[in-house]
């Protein structure tokens, strides 16, 4: 019974800590009940040892995945149980793997293994495409986001390695103590425990005091419509969101303005691709254009296009029947004077309902379900290059048209920084989740994607919230959840790149190198003992 104390304690504290409601202090003891558990049964036990790790460990997980993503059944019951349950069985795999380690190596190789295959586990969620980084470690921080101003360095996978370096400190000192009954133990355990929390939020203080913001000033007006998804947006037609963008932008709009900016797929009817000149969203963006003729207009909007040549049937297009298929776009377009629209694609996709994966494997099982974790319902086609829109105002500095869910991937992020963006705009519609944490959860991450890359961010968001964040992660402007209306400020745009954004998540591709040494040693020195 203590054992599934432990582990009901590992969970709770793991979803105390998180954002927007948690304490992320309670981040450096959450794992320390749990690795307890483990290290009782792998010492103290003789019988099914593996099978009560996995099972006690997929307790502590099962809570913290439940507590923090139980939003994700407003959008579809059946996409918030497999989210939560399947994520909960991945991370109890990879603690369960860790304690095979353990039982073959020393203390030292199973911490660095443990480190390392938990943020091997993390990077894959990044990469794969059942993709879910919702609750990647690193995250936790974003509410205190002063606290991990060294994320420009690190990005999230440094949030990652503190909070199990200051775990394991901490679990040694425990049982150190329970095997010597020092009180000088405990003593050194709560010093270095200290100086591990402690220097990482001093250096954080450090670079916050000393960091000044960079730019040229660039004016940004913002659009919210607050459009119900669930019974307004696809019966609601482009003209008539047309004609309330044109009143939403008189609020605000200045002629100093040089960006207005509306969100992911405001426009919803479903424009076909090569027609978009003549489509009701360009129209109303050129009626934008005339009355403010220096603004640059980005929005969301919902391509398709239909085909029979069997040449151009990608990996991702729909089948309709005998030589008929279609493309489906999630995309973002940027108007201004020039005669060309500027284009982009959402290519990280939302597993489900944008993206089916593993296709071959799964749908001979599922059929046709779709997990459905907020958006529509059909494979939408991608991009591989991360594009940038280029403004008319004569700045050299560009917008990242970065959509929804993409914002949550810190390295995907980088791409468009490296290919010249001076900011970050991101269009979203969070109105999926309804009043809950998730978009609540979805605003705080975007506060580590400005530190990382100390870019400014415009966020745009269907019923909220819409913020303007600034270089340190704080945000500066907001215009609450389900409210109607636009908010305006000025934003700075510059073309630094700052070492995460050169280098990405380098920690992330160290510690695939140690965990598959690790477990190569541990398995090799297991046979020669026996």
């Amino acid at each position: 019974m203590k054992n599934f104390l432990y582990a009901f304690v590992s969970g709770i504290f793991l979803a105390a800590a998180w954002p927007t409601y948690g304490f992320p202090l309670l981040l450096f003891f959450a794992f320390v009940p749990l690795l307890f558990v483990e290290f009782k049964l792998r010492n103290f036990s003789k019988r099914l040892t593996g099978w009560k790790v996995f099972g006690l460990a997929y307790l502590s997980f099962f809570i913290w995945n439940l507590t923090t993503t139980y939003w994700l059944y407003f959008s579809t019951a059946f996409g918030g149980a497999f989210a939560v349950i399947v994520n909960s069985l991945l991370m109890a795999l990879v603690f369960m793997l860790y304690h095979v380690v353990a039982k073959r190596t020393g203390f030292g190789a199973a911490a660095t293994f443990l480190v390392s295959i938990w943020m091997v586990f993390e990077k894959l969620h990044l990469e794969w495409e059942f993709s879910w980084p919702w609750l990647n470690l690193g995250n936790a921080f974003s509410e205190y986001h002063n606290w991990v101003q060294w994320y420009e360095y690190t990005g999230t996978f440094g949030g990652t390695l503190w909070v199990w370096l200051v775990n394991i400190a901490v679990f040694k000192a425990v049982i150190l103590y329970r095997e010597y009954k020092d009180k000088a133990v405990i003593y050194r355990g709560i010093f270095k425990t200290a100086i591990l929390i402690l220097l990482p939020l001093g250096i954080s203080w450090i670079i916050l005091a000393n960091y000044e913001a960079e730019g040229e000033k660039l004016e940004v007006v913002i659009l919210q419509p607050n459009i119900d998804p669930y019974t307004e947006k696809y019966n609601i037609n482009d003209t008539r969101i047309g004609e309330l963008l044109l009143d939403l932008a008189q609020e605000k709009t200045t002629d100093n303005t040089r960006l207005l900016v509306a969100p992911e797929t405001v426009f919803a009817d479903g424009t076909v691709l090569p027609d978009f000149e003549r489509s009701e969203a360009a129209f109303f963006s050129r009626q934008l254009l005339k009355r403010y003729p220096n603004i640059n207009f980005l929005s969301g909007i919902s391509f398709y296009e239909r085909f029979s040549d069997p040449n151009k049937v990608r990996e991702q297009s729909n089948y309709l029947g005998p030589n008929d298929w279609y493309d489906d776009y999630n995309s973002a377009f940027m108007m201004n004077r020039t005669d060309s629209t500027q284009l982009y694609h959402k290519s990280k996709l939302v597993v489900g309902v944008e993206n089916f994966p593993y296709q071959d494997v799964l749908k001979p099982i599922l059929g046709d379900v779709m997990i459905d974790l907020g958006g529509t319902v059909a494979m939408k086609t991608t991009q591989e290059e991360r594009s940038v829109f280029e403004m008319e105002n004569g700045k050299a500095a560009a917008a990242a048209p970065i959509i929804c869910y993409e914002s949550v991937y810190g390295d995907y992020v980088t791409g468009y920084i490296r290919n010249g963006a001076g900011f970050l705009s991101i269009i979203t519609n969070d109105a999926w989740w309804g009043d809950t944490q998730g978009h609540k959860q979805h605003l705080s991450y975007a506060k580590l994607r400005a530190i990382e890359t100390r870019k400014d961010i415009v966020r745009s968001a269907n019923t909220g919230i819409s913020a303007f964040i600034d270089q340190k992660g704080n945000i500066v402007k907001s215009l609450g959840y389900e409210k109607q209306g636009s908010i305006k400020s000025e934003i700075l745009v510059n073309n630094k790149q700052t070492f995460y954004v050169q280098y990405g998540d380098y920690l992330a591709r160290i510690a695939q190198f140690l965990a598959l040494f690790v477990f190569l040693f541990a398995m090799v020195k297991y046979r020669r003992t026996r």
